[in-house]
């Protein structure tokens, strides 16, 4: 198998750097930018899951679960989905839910992952984290993530 190191990055925010405000619950709500290099030979789809392990939950807050993504995609545009089926979030909300962490709770990584897979999704909208991580179970190719923060 040819790995070809896949990379996340957003123009938005550099890794483990703070997030802005418009990306936030507080501010706009809208995704940031991310762009992509280095799809695996054999990629058939991408997903994407925005996770904060350090919400003060059992197994942290999902903030955004996207998959169904083109193989030959090279990004996703700020507020865009990329033509890809949107899962729920930890509240149960489909689409992207920004940065809340609660306030003095100090600042909160928001984890970025993209999966490169070998097979196609079902394009069932509104899967979980845990579901989505169980389809893809046994299909990814490769990963890599970006890592943003945040603070009340």
């Amino acid at each position: 198998m040819n790995i070809a190191d896949l990379a996340l990055t957003s123009p938005a925010f550099g890794n483990e750097g703070r997030m802005p405000a418009r990306h936030s619950a507080e501010g706009e709500n809208v995704s940031p930018e991310l762009r992509w290099t280095g799809v695996p030979e054999g990629t058939r789809q991408l997903a994407l899951i925005v996770h904060d392990p350090d919400a003060p939950l059992p197994r942290g807050w999902t903030h955004w679960t996207l998959y169904g993504l083109p193989a030959d995609a090279t990004g996703l545009a700020e507020g865009d989905t990329g033509g890809g089926v949107e899962g729920g979030t930890t509240a149960g909300r489909p689409g992207y839910s920004g940065p809340m962490p609660p306030e003095g709770h100090g600042s909160h990584h928001y984890y970025f992952w993209l999966y490169a897979l070998d097979t196609e999704l079902d394009p069932t909208p509104g899967l979980s984290r845990e579901d989505l991580l169980a389809a893809m179970d046994g299909h990814v190719l490769e990963q890599a993530r970006v890592v943003g923060t945040y603070e009340r």
